[in-house]
């Protein structure tokens, strides 16, 4: 056990599988990518989930796919335009985002999901279920919490093209640790990202002073059921949170508020600008 804030790596899996069959049902995902476990989680919470959003809570749909949206969105556009040819998405669990984007991008891109062992295995099962991944796509075993060690960012990323730009993506994962640990996953990849001319950071982000008003109680209870345990809110404001990320090694951070992506994304439903916000963060001078 870790002194981290959850009590064993598999208290994340609730998440995973509840958003994969989240992304699924609304055409971001493959079925392939949606378990038993996700679709009766869904269903199970479905009426809490409503009552939250009748009291002004944002759903916890419209949270998830508001942030997937943009963190691809932010992505896409790093790739598209050459900073970026390289991606480890840490705790990817059952994302659809490393089989979308090695089959968008094929030989121009790199990507490795990362995730504990009993996940990784899981999500090799599904996907080879859709077919043979490509060459540029891998699913690996990796500790978040590791600073060293086969298993670590760091022996990861010694895999990499140093002379090429490299992403680090993680959603749906920070609010389940406590601030230290917050902290030290952002120095590892501070450090990693530090290796490369080019390194950009992306996570999901909620805010404590974004996490009030009549339902909102539901909101983060419903969160914490999908781990078994709290749900920490670390920062009261995005100032505070981008200190704590320039504090822990990245040399610019900020985090961006979907409303302002509304032309890409379209319509941000139900006050959900209000509760996510994407942390964009580089390690190098470039990003």
């Amino acid at each position: 056990m870790r002194d981290s804030g959850y009590v064993t790596p598999a208290t994340i899996s609730p998440t995973a599988h509840y958003t994969g069959f989240v992304w699924a049902r609304h055409g971001l995902s493959h079925p392939a990518l949606v378990t038993a476990e996700g679709r009766a989680l869904f269903h199970l919470l479905r009426p809490a989930a409503a009552i939250g959003g009748a009291l002004g809570a944002p759903y916890i749909e419209s949270v998830l796919m508001t942030r997937h949206r943009l963190i691809d969105l932010k992505l896409s556009e790093a790739i598209e335009s050459g900073r970026i040819t390289q991606v480890v998405e840490i705790a990817a669990g059952l994302s659809p985002r490393g089989w979308q984007f090695s089959q968008r991008y094929a030989d121009r891109l790199t990507y490795i999901e990362a995730d504990l062992p009993g996940m990784t295995l899981r999500k090799r099962e599904a996907l080879a279920r859709i077919g043979p991944l490509a060459p540029n796509h891998r699913v690996v075993d990796l500790d978040a919490l590791a600073d060293d060690g086969p298993e670590s960012l760091a022996a990861l990323v010694a895999t990499l093209d140093a002379t090429q730009g490299v992403a680090i993506v993680t959603e749906g994962l920070l609010n389940y640790f406590n601030e230290d640990v917050v902290r030290g996953i952002w120095q590892r990849f501070a450090r990693a990202l530090g290796r490369f001319p080019r390194g950009v950071y992306w996570s999901d982000l909620h805010l404590s002073s974004e996490t009030r008003g009549p339902g909102v109680g539901t909101f983060v209870k419903l969160l914490s059921i999908f781990v078994k345990g709290r749900v920490s809110l670390h920062f009261t404001s995005a100032e505070q949170a981008s200190a704590a990320l320039r504090e822990s090694g990245f040399t610019a951070a900020s985090l961006l508020d979907p409303r302002d992506f509304s032309a890409q994304l379209g319509d941000i439903p139900n006050g959900v600008s209000r509760h996510v916000r994407i942390i964009e963060a580089r390690a190098t001078g470039q990003a």
